[in-house]
């Protein structure tokens, strides 16, 4: 099971977090911190996996992003790296070669999208096609929400 999944730069600024099992805020920093200081410490050509606590955690970077996700020590750790490599690609389809900003801006898209492929730290959905297809879906819903002459009205169109 997925305990918790952390997005973050090269410059260990948090991006994105997502946790599966209750902790306090106080430990959550820490984790954080001490994940981000240990990973962004090592080699490119150094192993993707490093044994924290009870945890194995699975990271890999993409571009100028880390895709951690801590799980737990029995569970296969090339199967987590493609949930993560699945991730990517969904984000990569929507935002066309994602990057930090697409993130930073679109954090909402990007927890939607995770929520898709992942429930409760367990892998839902595997198809790329399904998680975009809903997620137009739900690009959709937004668009009807917003009355047609609602900018226009306000002086904004």
């Amino acid at each position: 099971m997925i305990n918790f999944i952390l997005l973050f730069s090269r410059q260990g600024k948090l991006r994105l977090q997502k946790w599966y099992e209750a902790k306090d805020s106080k430990d959550k920093k820490k984790v954080v911190r001490d994940l981000t200081s240990m990973i962004l410490q090592r080699k490119p050509k150094m192993c993707n996996f490093i044994e924290y606590k009870d945890l194995c955690v699975v990271y890999k970077r993409y571009a100028s992003l880390f895709f951690c996700f801590a799980v737990d020590r029995g569970d296969n750790e090339l199967g987590v790296l493609e949930v993560i490599h699945r991730y990517v690609e969904v984000l990569d389809k929507y935002f066309g070669s994602v990057c930090e900003l697409d993130i930073i801006f679109n954090f909402e898209k990007a927890y939607f999208m995770l929520d898709e492929l992942l429930i409760g730290g367990e892998v839902q959905e595997t198809s790329k096609k399904n998680v975009l297809k809903a997620i137009a879906a739900q690009d959709l819903l937004q668009e009807e929400e917003t009355p047609q002459g609602f900018f226009e009205d306000a002086g904004l169109g």
